[in-house]
């Protein structure tokens, strides 16, 4: 199992109280449970039910090293100790 750095953005990170943590995982889908176990309020918010499954919302974006999961496998994306991954809500301004 591998120990990676994850970043919180926007009210991820306000919700969860820090912007980085660390948190273990083999793959982008259990370091998000990892995520959701240690800070439940956040399970609603990155993840949607489907039936029995529970799925990334289609707004959140996660980055494993700077590049989006989508351009990889996915949620099955395999991390490795000292990946940085980072977790972004949909964020509007002007």
């Amino acid at each position: 199992m591998a120990t990676v750095k994850v970043k919180l953005f926007a009210n991820l990170r306000e919700i969860a109280g820090e912007s980085m943590i660390m948190l273990s995982g083999n793959n982008i889908e259990e370091v998000l449970f990892s995520l959701t176990d240690q800070y439940p309020a956040l399970k609603e918010i990155v993840f949607e039910r489907s039936g029995d499954e529970l799925n990334l919302r289609g707004y959140i974006n996660v980055f494993l090293n700077g590049d989006n999961i989508i351009h990889m496998e996915n949620l099955a994306t395999e991390v490795n100790d000292g990946d940085e991954v980072g977790v972004f809500p949909p964020v509007s301004g002007g």
